[in-house]
């Protein structure tokens, strides 16, 4: 047996919900001849969510599948009663009840960088210490974190393609090696009968069941890895599809990237293994595809750098803005939430959301332009319906997606750049087959005019059942006039801008 420093450790599972290449786990497991492993639905997080929320349902029902990683894991090595223990409560009473209970020596967990995760982690240590025991956290929802890619004078990047390019030149077998949890499962250790305890119900939680049933999602590492094969059969299309929500393009991966039923690490090497080889259409896709992977570890290192991120702009001459506010606000704000704005491609991508908890990335775009610069609404409203409504939600990128869109972040798009949400839906939607999925009060009309309902001819609308105001509604603002609005808007900041 190897030589392991400690009795025993707590491993503490957060955002990272596998057995397999856990670098938290892979410590424990190295360094302690016993380790006992838990998850806390923490009472601070849950407070504030609806008692519908398809996250908390997700996670419930992958903490049965890591339960049962971990109890095969053991059985591997003899070692029956090997468990997940599962507690509700506020995190820093939870474990550290929960180590003193146990007689750890240490907890590990993973990094997790949002501002109010530190200041969990750092009141738990601190308890912990006063109690004569350590927390000790590793990388592992990223490839590079924090200052692991910085510019040659030593400082964060904050413009994405000199990040890519030292991202990518950095990059090499290590980083992507998995952690063999497997290898030194032996030192799992069987739950105590006395705090041997069945995985709460959604009901004990205090939630209901939301629709994800119904959905194709499949929560836990089983479904993270049937997703990702079957997205290698189309990787090397990515590139070009990825753009058209009507298409099967992006791998859908994201909500498992974000509890981490999934290892970046191995995403990228699976992305990597596609670029080194073959033909250059077999490079563009998944070439792609590993840029997105590069833009994610971009703004988690923005989040860790700039914290200031969460509460304001990235560039703080923008906080100059004077956004809309007050009744019509709060009415085109309500109307955006709903999918009531009478742009189809917005609409029908607000139902995809509101519906399922996803929305295609290039819609992501369309309506944070539409909200930011044909509503003039802060972004700041926008990035909160989202934090609610997406079961992806991850706050460094919601928050570098949503800044990007209102031109206040980091390397966003200029200000002057204001999506056409009919140009957008034309080209990206063609045929209408996304915007009928969502909007079948409009299915009956033509591909042309499906678009901008309200330039179809009478006939047209009348031929296809369709009132405008009653059974779809007049456009809320127009386009043309929005952008003009825009423009003078975030003069503020640039003193003026193109006028076309």
């Amino acid at each position: 047996m190897e030589h392991r420093s400690l009795n025993t450790a707590l491993m503490w599972f957060r955002r990272d919900l596998r057995a397999t290449d856990n670098a938290a786990l892979h410590h424990a497991l190295r360094s302690a001849r016993q380790v006992w492993c838990v998850f806390v639905f923490d009472t601070d997080i849950l407070a504030p969510l609806p008692r519908r929320d398809r996250r908390v349902e997700f996670i419930l029902r992958s903490l049965h599948d890591l339960d049962a990683q971990l109890a095969a894991l053991g059985l591997e090595h003899g070692r029956p009663g090997v468990h997940l223990i599962v507690r509700h409560g506020r995190a820093v009473d939870e474990i550290t009840k929960l180590a003193g209970q146990l007689g750890v020596q240490a907890v590990l967990a993973n990094h997790d960088d949002e501002p109010d995760a530190l200041a969990r982690d750092a009141a738990v240590r601190a308890a912990l210490a006063d109690q004569g025991m350590a927390l000790h956290t590793h990388k592992d929802h990223v490839v590079f974190e924090r200052s692991e890619v910085l510019t040659l004078a030593g400082k964060p990047y904050t413009v994405f393609t000199p990040y890519k390019n030292a991202w990518l030149k950095k990059l090499d077998a290590f980083y992507l090696k998995q952690y063999p949890t497997a290898r030194h499962a032996d030192a799992l250790g069987a739950v105590p009968a006395a705090l041997a305890t069945p995985l709460p119900t959604l009901a004990a939680l205090g939630f209901e069941p939301s629709n994800l049933a119904e959905l194709p999602i499949t929560p836990g590492s089983a479904g993270a890895q049937a997703l990702l094969q079957d997205f290698l059969q189309r990787i090397d299309d990515y590139g070009a599809t990825r753009d058209f929500p009507a298409v099967k393009g992006p791998s859908y991966l994201s909500v498992h990237l974000r509890f981490g039923t999934v290892s970046i690490r191995e995403l990228a090497a699976r992305a990597r293994e596609r670029v080194a080889p073959g033909t250059e259409a077999v490079r563009s896709g998944a070439m792609v595809w590993l840029s997105e992977l590069i833009w994610r570890d971009f703004y988690h290192q923005i989040l860790h750098h700039h914290p200031h991120v969460v509460a304001q702009s990235f560039r703080p001459e923008y906080e100059r803005i004077e956004w809309e506010v007050g009744p019509g606000a709060d009415a085109l704000f309500a109307a955006w939430c709903e999918g009531r704005t009478g742009y189809p491609l917005v609409d029908a991508a607000m139902a995809q959301i509101n519906q399922t908890g996803y929305m295609h990335n290039r819609l992501r775009m369309v309506v944070a332009s539409f909200l930011t610069k044909d509503l003039g609404i802060d972004w700041r409203w926008g990035e909160r319906y989202f934090a609610q409504a997406l079961n992806d939600f991850d706050l460094a990128a919601n928050n570098g997606g949503w800044q990007w869109a209102a031109s206040t972040g980091c390397d966003a798009q200029p200000y002057f750049r204001i999506f056409n949400p009919v140009s957008q839906s034309e080209k990206f939607d063609s045929e209408g087959k996304f915007i009928r999925r969502y909007l079948p009060q409009l299915a009956a009309l033509p591909d042309k005019a499906i678009h901008a309902p309200w330039l179809a001819r009478p006939m047209e609308r009348l031929a296809a059942g369709v009132e405008l105001g009653r059974d779809y509604p007049q456009p809320v603002v127009m386009h043309d006039e929005a952008r003009a609005r825009t423009l003078q808007r975030f003069s503020v900041v640039k003193g003026g801008g193109p006028s076309s």
